[in-house]
């Protein structure tokens, strides 16, 4: 007689009879329903999208450069567009030829070295300006830590709630995020504060602009020969070229395990990141182009979305609060730790999100240390555009350094090999950087003959 397993019964017929199980009957199992059947063809034919593709590869090259559109950004973008209407978009192309060189540099030297930037510039130049140059960017970098969560206090704040409550409540969202993820999770919920920006390109088109004059301002340049035009081109330049970027995407490919085998992927993820992001940079300028262009230059961000409220509607305004938010966050994790990949590069310790406190004690104490100060200082009556000034004099400072190391880096075939850069690219992205230092200093130089009243 056959006794049933106590551990895995067979279901009893009459009498106490063993039955068949369920998967040895001859009848077949029940067809799916059409609805299912609908659904797997979907999501087949989903995976095999291009869109599927591209966010499988998708991290460090989007998030860095869409963490560029933070809230100091926006509010640069806001006023090029309610200062000038469309007349910078020319611009916006250039810069976003620069950003796509630089950032596609950066990562082709963390795949091929497996090293991040501070690391590479401290084993190829010097110690003293290698600690010069990092000093510089973790003081500029902290100040942008303030502005980001000053950012997500004033996306609140427009819709009735005080920063007072959300930015303590965010700082450790976080800081719980880095400390307690590891960086594959980590990447993902910064690919997904990147869909705020999404939010920007509603708002251009509820704005109604002239496509007309937009498109001739994309392909034209229509300059104008004024002094305000060109601080504007250089804080454009300052904003959306940042050396965190930079230090961020390049530890990033790093921490993310990339190797010389997936370069074509990374460099997808730089590229595209660098010109989804210069996108979104050029929808703020149409959006707030459109609604108020020629009432003069803005202070804030929040003042940019509420300006839209009387023409665009409320809608626009709390699309513009959600990608203010969206960009606040991303770039309140970002620059921090930005500054503790560097730091802790140059000095040789382990570096990861994914590493417990015990294990990068450095690394990670940098990063809470910055959001501590950022969270703290954003809640006090501290002048925020005095705060960003200073800051962008530094960026100023710092940019031009890192840019010439990443270009000189990335042109040393002792380096990278065949991977270095070849004749054209060296010659396009030299122009490049020389473009962006120059701008850069400009900026350094107006803004301190300002301080002293002779600007």
């Amino acid at each position: 007689m056959i006794r049933p397993d106590p551990d895995h019964p067979r279901p009893m017929g009459p009498a106490g009879t063993l039955t068949e199980p369920i998967e040895s009957r001859s009848e077949p199992p029940p067809a799916p329903r059409a609805s299912h059947r609908a659904g797997r063809r979907l999501w087949q034919r989903l995976r095999r999208s291009p869109i599927f593709a591209y966010l499988a590869i998708a991290g460090p090259g989007l998030i860095a450069a869409n963490a560029g559109n933070d809230a100091a950004g926006i509010a640069t973008y806001s006023s090029a567009g309610s200062q000038f209407v469309y007349r910078t978009l020319f611009f916006m192309v250039l810069v976003t030829i620069a950003l796509v060189l630089v950032q596609e540099m950066a990562v082709r030297l963390g795949t091929y070295t497996g090293k991040g930037l501070a690391a590479l510039i401290r084993e190829q130049f010097s110690l003293r300006l290698t600690g010069l140059a990092l000093f510089c960017v973790l003081l500029a970098n902290t100040g942008l830590v303030v502005s980001e969560f000053a950012g997500i206090g004033a996306a609140f704040e427009l819709v009735g709630v005080s920063r007072y409550l959300v930015v303590p409540v965010f700082a450790v969202l976080i800081w719980a995020l880095v400390l307690f993820g590891s960086y594959r999770y980590a990447e993902r919920i910064f690919l997904v504060f990147s869909l705020a920006f999404l939010a920007y390109p509603v708002a251009a088109v509820l704005g109604h602009p002239h496509w007309s004059e937009v498109g001739a301002n994309l392909v034209l340049p229509h300059f104008v020969a004024s002094r305000d035009f060109v601080l504007l081109g250089v804080a454009l330049i300052g904003t959306t070229v940042s050396p965190y970027m930079q230090l961020y995407a390049a530890a990033g490919v790093v921490d993310r395990g990339a190797a010389p085998d997936d370069y074509r992927a990374t460099r997808l993820d730089a590229i595209s990141g660098a010109v989804f992001a210069c996108l979104i940079s050029i929808t703020i300028i149409i959006a707030t182009g459109a609604t108020i262009g020629g009432q003069g230059p803005l202070d804030s961000a929040k003042q940019a979305a509420e300006a839209l409220r009387p023409v665009a509607g409320p809608g626009a305004e709390l699309l513009f609060a959600f990608g203010l938010l969206g960009a606040s966050a991303l770039a309140g994790a970002v620059v921090p730790l930005s500054s503790a990949y560097a730091i802790s590069e140059a000095i040789g310790v382990e570096r990861s999100v994914s590493r417990r406190f015990r294990e990068a004690p450095l690394f990670l104490g940098l990063f809470t240390l910055q959001v501590i100060l950022g969270a703290a200082i954003a809640l006090t009556p501290v002048n925020l555009i005095k705060l960003l000034i200073g800051t962008q004099v530094l960026q100023g400072i710092v940019a031009p350094i890192v840019l010439t190391y990443i270009l000189i880096l990335a042109n040393r075939r002792s380096l990278l090999g065949p991977a270095a850069n070849g004749p054209l690219f060296r010659v396009t992205a030299t122009i490049a950087v020389t473009a962006v230092a120059a701008m850069s200093l400009l900026l350094v130089g107006q803004t301190l003959l300002g301080f002293l009243g002779l600007g």
